[in-house]
């Protein structure tokens, strides 16, 4: 990827770039094409996709400043992710300490480390 930064801008904000900008952001950050060949690709100058990514970036960066929607995002999945670890701590020394549900057990930490759904009613029915 050339610009992390900017990739998860795009992914945040790319809905408010027009067409042509969003086009050209995802031919670079997602497909890694080169300006010349988005260029040839589109039948333009490389010139012209050189200034319509500097308006997308100005753009993406203004959104930023203004919105703080990635810099959020990115701080919550800081955050779920430290919680996790929390749990999954949790549930291993529970299982130390009873030996017994050592079954159960293994199977919530499969779930909870991979972000699948958790049916704690199942089997109770």
């Amino acid at each position: 990827m050339k610009d992390l930064k900017y990739l998860q801008l795009w992914d945040a904000y790319g809905p408010l770039l027009t067409d042509a900008q969003r086009e050209i952001c995802e031919k670079y950050y997602m497909y890694d094409l080169s300006l010349s060949e988005i260029a040839e690709e589109k039948g333009v100058s490389k010139q012209a996709v050189s200034d319509a990514l500097k308006t997308s970036r100005d753009l993406l960066d203004l959104y930023e400043e203004k919105l703080h929607f990635n810099e959020q995002t990115q701080s919550y999945s800081l955050e779920v992710s430290f919680m996790m670890t929390d749990v999954t701590r949790a549930l291993e020394t529970f299982k130390r300490l009873h030996p017994e549900f050592a079954g159960e057990m293994d199977a919530i930490i499969a779930k909870v480390t991979v972000g699948e759904t958790i049916d704690l009613d199942e089997g109770e029915n």
